[in-house]
């Protein structure tokens, strides 16, 4: 398994409207996640900043990479672009974190 962080931006005042979606995930993204072998995914939010820390972790075989194209996950994007960064395809700004330091 690979770990994997990375952080997106949340707009002001969403922070309830945001943990609300995710309260409320449709059953069909998550199937979509799990078989991309993605697990162990979390997302934390930084209030003063309001930005949002993710960390997964993926298979080596993970099928990530294809998570754009699906239906879904288009559809998902489109109704959370009203709440944070977007880049024009609607899908999340994000920024890739580098591992500096990781106790087993």
């Amino acid at each position: 398994m690979e770990k994997i962080a990375f952080v997106m931006q949340l707009k002001a005042g969403c922070e309830a409207e945001y943990k609300k979606r995710h309260d409320e995930i449709w059953p069909e993204l998550v199937e979509e996640l799990k078989s991309a072998e993605i697990e162990d995914y979390s997302i934390y939010l930084h209030r003063d900043t309001l930005q949002l820390f993710a960390v997964l972790k993926r298979a080596e075989n993970h099928g990530m990479d294809n998570l754009p194209q699906r239906a879904v996950m288009q559809k998902w994007w489109a109704y959370m672009a009203d709440i944070m960064d977007t880049e024009t395809d609607k899908s999340p700004k994000t920024t890739q974190l580098q591992t500096v330091f990781h106790l087993d």
